[in-house]
Order: C-alpha cells, then sequence, then structure tokens
C-alpha cells in the first residue's frame, strides 16, 4: 500500500529533477557562449598577439553576447579602454 509520504515525496523528487532539467536547458547555450568566445580569444593571442585580460565581467559579456561580445571585448582591449591585461612593476 502506497503512504501519502511516498506520493509526497515522489512528486518532490519529479519536481527537482525536471527543474533541474529546466535550468540546464536555460543555462546551456549562456555557457557555449563562453566557451566560444574563450577560444576566440585564445585563437586571437596566438594568431594576432592580442591579449585581453579574462574577468568575471568579461565572461559574463561573452556569455550574453557570444561571438559579438567577444569580438567587442577584443577591441576595447586593443583599443586599451578596458579590459587591458595587468603590468605588474617590481621596484627594485
Amino acid at each position: 500500500m502506497v503512504t501519502g509520504i511516498e506520493v509526497t515525496a515522489l512528486l518532490i523528487v519529479l519536481g527537482v529533477v525536471f527543474g533541474a532539467y529546466w535550468i540546464v536547458k536555460a543555462i546551456k547555450p549562456f555557457v557555449w557562449n563562453a566557451v566560444i568566445g574563450l577560444v576566440v580569444f585564445f585563437v586571437a593571442e596566438m594568431a594576432f598577439g592580442l591579449e585581453v585580460a579574462i574577468s568575471p565581467l568579461v565572461l559574463l559579456i561573452v556569455a550574453i553576447g557570444g561571438l559579438p561580445g567577444a569580438i567587442v571585448v577584443i577591441l576595447l582591449s586593443v583599443l586599451e579602454v578596458a579590459f587591458v591585461p595587468a603590468v605588474i612593476i617590481a621596484a627594485f
């Protein structure tokens, strides 16, 4: 005999599983955009010597903007407006 607690537990587990599936399905494009953006940064550095300071803000821009976002970040870095790698000056 199935009790009410078992039915409730089953419904909670099903709700969590479907909720997790929905969240992963919604986040997946952003992860792909971020990975593609990082590959674009790597190729730009290897092929053209362009450096971009990778930060959480850069990843957010690339995750939302995709390839155009990566190009904008690279242009801002080249023009030294933003996302310029830090230079560490050692005082001797």
